[in-house]
């Protein structure tokens, strides 16, 4: 999972705004000339820049007063340089090693441009800088110790999104009023450093490297005002040859107030351990990893938590019956591990939440009534499990539904009509791979908003209605092995917005909608039916092969099996008459006159 920005900008956001003023403390007959030598090391910047496409350095002149410049900030009294922040503004440079001249410097931000090479460690003359924001670059190489050796007074740090390499020095730890360290997607190695502990640690982000070690239970226990903690997709082991988490959980205890603790993807083995109820998260991340056995009942004490994640485990056993009790849980994702039991239904006890994921497992029986209460619901995937009986009604009281997965599951019976309930869903609607029948549901011309509808692989039958083109905003149709017939409508040609349109391996018959040409589409599958006469010409029709139409045999064009199609015989063609005239006069007339001379004889005689 890639992280987005927002998750670490309500740590970074906040110790951004940490006052970066300041006064220098030389005589003033010293400012003037500090001010001029400022201004030369930014012109000096300048000339390093290789692209500047949003001429966010047009205003950096000779003739600018440098506390002027687009992305500078002086002091109070104009004595010095202290702030730069030139952001997304897309600056393509190395980092140039002049900048160490601007010794007032508090704050450097320059995050989310294309900056290479290593970063240079003269910038550790910068003594007074607070903050290091080198966000979402192209820098590479091992970080210099002299940065943190002399930048002693650094608060925030964010080197994420880079191509950084080698160990995280241990001379972080001179910095000793550090509150968020943020390394996330780098290509760190090793351990974290232990003299992290000498920081006042906040937020720390060190997730997508290749940091090893067993999970570093000495470190955190002496973090007490840390609150988020990001270690996922490292290299890291669980404690006890990758067999125990409780010795990890347990020591988080002193960790009163960590908030957020994500260790996705590391494979980490173990039991979820009983201690995990004494923490007061509310984000828990803990999937892709090797965890089994049942989830603790202990969970339910994790009165704030909104988030929890634990999925691509082996977890199995029963949910506790107590989840109702996680008033605040927003999004819960269980897929890919190995429940084998009947959804609780007491899952429908959970106000706020927006998300339910428990994809991927071998839940059997019928999907509890009790989900339709879930009236925040966004987003339900149920998909690739052992679920049976009908789409209870009820379901579609979740009038909020964005996405809504079933496929792969054991499903019959009919869509029910309450699907209505939903036409302001604005993602998609997967019931494939089930055992649903009935005729076409027309409710489906409700959902004016959708973006996909896959009903693929049941048992539908009757025809596709002419109102499926009320579905203004869709992208994908897939009706694919069913038992439709009859015509495809027109109106399809109404759907401007539609790339993939597939009918395959149903009976409908009729000829192929011109209107299909007129529309933007990329993909179109309608093999294995009954249509006939020629395939129309433009749009997808002059870039389809022969697969779009294979199985319909009275179907001829240039991309059929047919590539002529039969002429119908017309006799009173001016060429066809004339022919046969012609044959009438050479072999009827002699004929004629042979028959008429024999009749004239016996006449006669």
């Amino acid at each position: 999972m890639v992280r987005r920005r927002n998750r670490g900008d309500k740590v970074f956001v906040h110790l951004h705004s940490i006052s970066v003023s300041g006064n220098t403390d030389s005589p003033y007959h010293h400012h003037h000339r500090s001010l001029v030598e400022d201004k030369a090391t930014l012109l000096a910047f300048k000339k390093s820049v290789l692209v500047d496409p949003k001429s966010r350095l047009a205003d950096w002149k000779d003739d600018v007063h440098v506390c002027n410049f687009t992305g500078v900030v002086c002091n109070q009294q104009h004595h010095r340089v202290t702030q730069i922040d030139l952001s997304r503004s897309g600056l393509v440079a190395k980092m140039s090693p002049s900048l160490s001249n601007l010794t007032a410097l508090r704050r450097l931000n320059l995050d989310e441009n294309q900056f290479f090479g290593t970063i240079p460690p003269e910038i550790s003359s910068l003594r007074h800088l607070r903050i290091l924001a080198l966000y979402g670059n192209n820098f590479t190489g091992p970080l210099s110790p002299s940065i943190f050796s002399n930048c002693t007074q650094l608060k925030v740090i964010d080197l994420s999104f880079n191509d950084i390499r080698g160990r995280i020095p241990e001379e972080i730890g001179n910095c000793p009023g550090l509150w968020a360290l943020s390394l996330y997607n780098n290509q760190f190695t090793g351990q974290l450093p232990a003299h992290l502990t000498n920081t006042t640690m906040y937020s720390l982000d060190v997730g997508y490297n290749q940091l090893s070690g067993e999970l570093p239970s000495d470190l955190v226990s002496k973090l007490p005002h840390l609150k988020y903690l990001y270690l996922s997709y490292n290299n890291m082991r669980s404690h006890g040859n990758n067999t125990d988490l409780d010795l990890f959980f347990a020591t988080l205890r002193n960790c009163s107030g960590l908030m957020e603790l994500e260790l996705a993807g590391m494979e980490l083995g173990g039991r979820l351990p009983r201690s995990i109820g004494h923490l007061n998260l509310t984000i828990l991340e803990l999937q892709g990893n090797r965890i089994l056995g049942f989830i603790p009942p202990e969970i339910v004490n994790l009165s704030n938590i909104r988030m929890l994640n634990l999925r691509s485990n082996f977890l199995n056993g029963t949910i506790p019956v107590e989840f109702s009790q996680l008033l605040k849980l927003e999004s819960l994702f269980l897929s890919r591990n190995l429940f084998s039991i009947r959804i609780p239904s007491t899952l429908g006890k959970l106000p706020h939440l927006g998300l339910l994921d428990l994809s991927n497992n071998r839940f059997n029986g019928e999907i509890p009534a009790s989900l339709g209460d879930l009236t925040a619901l966004g987003s339900l995937f149920l998909n690739n499990n052992l679920l049976s009986g009908t789409i209870p009604p009820e379901l579609f009281r979740c009038s909020n539904l964005y996405m809504l997965d079933l496929s792969y599951n054991k499903l019959s019976g009919r869509i029910p009509p309450a699907m209505i309930e939903i036409r302001e869903i604005r993602g998609f609607i997967n019931l494939s791979h089930n055992f649903l029948e009935g005729h076409f549901p027309i409710e489906l011309s409700k959902l004016e908003r959708i973006v996909e509808i896959d009903l693929s692989s049941n048992n539908f039958s009757g025809n596709i209605f002419p109102q499926i083109s009320s579905c203004m905003t869709v992208k994908m149709i897939n009706f694919s092995h069913n038992s439709l017939e009859g015509q495809l409508p027109e109106s399809l040609g109404d759907l401007k917005n539609l790339e993939s349109f597939d009918i395959s391996n149903n009976y409908i018959s009729g000829n192929v909608p011109t209107s299909l040409s007129k529309i933007n589409l990329t993909y179109l599958n309608l093999s294995f039916n009954n249509f006939e006469g020629k395939i129309p010409s433009g749009g997808i029709f002059d870039s389809a092969t022969y697969m779009s139409f294979l199985g319909n045999p009275r179907l001829c064009g240039a991309a059929s099996s047919r590539l002529s199609c039969p002429q119908k015989k017309h006799w009173f063609r001016p060429r066809t008459f004339w022919v046969i005239y012609v044959l009438v006069v050479v072999v009827f007339a002699p004929l004629s006159a042979v028959f008429c001379v024999i009749g004239f004889l016996r006449l006669r005689s």
